[in-house]
């Protein structure tokens, strides 16, 4: 009995020895994660997506080795609920996050032209929610954080106690305070030698973050604060800009102001003009070193050896700023920008390079959503789903590895807020081609094709009037089921103060 006893206790022993050896090497070869999220950047804002003036050769090269969407969506218009969606891998009306942070209305509520009032939203993403980082961080992985955060306004909802063991300039602020250039106005980032510009800072500190990676696997979350406003260039860049639209024959005053190159938009809202085309010299010279450093971070990866075991995501939080605060951008031949349900504010430049598996230099036009990273990282993981968590957002792997496909599912989306770059609030949903829009203001659908009319020019709801109801009455069942909230009637609403104030205003 002794023996036998003394012979199960040494294969206790070395089965749990196996399982170490086992369980480290699994540890090892989990794939790391490099998620690279670009503020505002617009849908034809890159060469690899139409641009003719921008130049993007780096990401070019990387969407290159991808498998590139053209139908990829942000969960909202604007920024903080997209960045939430991704986080949490919910829809902004299920984590009630569905405005940028503190809003529009929290400054200017109920304005007497606003004819609806603004719904009231949280203000921070909530510390019960396990983020996609948290779930990571519980399975062995390292996580880094750069960059613009926009989640809540006290530190306690910062990146630090949401998943991140590193917080390198994510805090409350959705904007560079201070501007692109050294010294910073960031409590979560110290300023470098002065003139140091902020989007290469940014790459810097990841950069720093993979040269002390121990071997372990990690998420590095690279969310530069480019290209959002203040428009601000490095010199020698905006100058290069200037010439090519010299060299290339055209008026740079006209790439400004002139109305060829705008468009109006009509009442109820005032007079928002849309850009209809790319040219406009610092908006390019950020965006040029935008991409020099995710060259400079893919190199790092290849240099230290890390690019075969690296998934690398790319994507923006929503569409390019084409409708006000100068316009810098053209999303044509989309519809509008950011702050719009139009496709040019929520329809996003969007990539995953998965090493190995098949999907390198593909493209795929199948309707996807910012809910949909959480559980595809996960699965790539090799890690349990987490239904309840991620529950608006489904794996991509299928689509990734080729080996199966999406099965047909309606994507929502949820705004009743009024946009300060002149969108109106509403809701949509798209189902396979045809995307239904509900404007709570002035009270009206709007349905289109999109593989027929991707500019969203020729509203089909009188003429499909069934067609508009299906997709009215899908929608109208998912905001029941989230939770979603209307809009209520603004007591002071005066017609006669938009016309007064804005609509004889040239």
């Amino acid at each position: 009995m002794r023996l036998k006893s003394r012979f199960l206790t040494l294969l206790v022993l070395a089965f749990l020895a196996g399982y170490s050896c086992t369980n480290s090497a699994s540890k090892q070869d989990s794939p790391n994660f490099v998620f690279i999220l670009v503020d505002d950047l617009g849908w034809a804002d890159l060469g690899c997506y139409g641009s003719t003036f921008h130049e993007t050769p780096n990401i070019d090269k990387l969407a290159g080795e991808s498998l590139r969407f053209t139908s990829a969506y942000a969960a909202c218009p604007v920024c903080s609920p997209t960045r939430t969606s991704i986080m949490t891998g919910k829809y902004p009306a299920r984590t009630g996050v569905t405005d940028w942070i503190a809003g529009r209305q929290v400054y200017a509520s109920g304005l007497p032209c606003d004819k609806m009032l603004s719904r009231d939203f949280e203000l921070e993403m909530k510390l019960e929610e396990v983020t996609i980082a948290e779930a990571l961080k519980e399975a062995g992985y390292k996580t880094f954080f750069a960059g613009k955060w926009h989640m809540g306004q006290d530190s306690v909802y910062w990146p630090e106690n949401q998943g991140f063991d590193i917080n390198k300039g994510g805090w409350a602020k959705g904007s560079p305070m201070g501007g692109y250039f050294s010294p910073y106005t960031n409590p979560r980032l110290e300023s470098g030698p002065e003139g140091e510009c902020l989007t290469d800072r940014l790459c810097d500190e990841s950069i720093t973050f993979l040269e002390a990676n121990d071997g372990g696997p990690f998420l590095l979350y690279l969310s530069f604060y480019t290209v959002h406003t203040p428009l601000q260039g490095k010199p020698e860049l905006i100058e290069k800009y200037k010439n090519k639209i010299e060299n290339l024959g055209l008026d740079a005053a006209s790439m400004e102001t002139t109305e060829q190159e705008w468009i109006k938009y009509a009442p109820p809202r005032g007079r928002f003009i849309e850009r209809t085309q790319q040219g406009h010299p610092v908006y390019a010279s950020m965006i040029e070193t935008l991409d020099t450093n995710v060259g400079r971070l893919m190199k790092k990866l290849e240099e230290l050896g890390l690019d075969d075991n690296t998934i690398v995501f790319f994507m923006s939080d929503n569409g390019g700023l084409a409708t006000a605060e100068g316009s810098p951008t053209s999303n044509s031949p989309l519809r509008a920008g950011k702050g719009w349900m139009y496709e040019g504010g929520i329809r996003e430049p969007m990539f995953i390079k998965w090493p190995g598996s098949g999907s390198q230099g593909t493209l795929s036009d199948v309707p996807v959503t910012s809910t949909d990273f959480y559980p595809t990282i996960l699965e790539m993981a090799g890690l349990e789903l987490k239904p309840l968590q991620h529950m608006d957002g489904m794996s991509l792997t299928p689509l990734l590895s080729g080996e199966g496909k999406l099965a047909e599912r309606p994507l929502f989306w949820h705004y009743p807020h009024y946009g300060n770059q002149g969108g109106k609030p509403g809701a949509a949903v798209r189902l396979g081609e045809y995307k239904l829009i509900e404007f709570f203001d002035p009270g009206m659908v709007e349905l289109y094709k999109l593989d027929e009319d991707i500019g969203e020019t020729s509203n089909l709801a009188e003429s499909m009037p069934e067609k508009a109801e299906e997709m009215l009455q899908l929608l109208h069942a998912w905001q029941k089921e989230v939770g979603a909230e209307g809009m209520d009637p603004n007591p002071e609403y005066d017609p006669d103060y938009l016309r007064e104030n804005y609509l004889n205003k040239p």
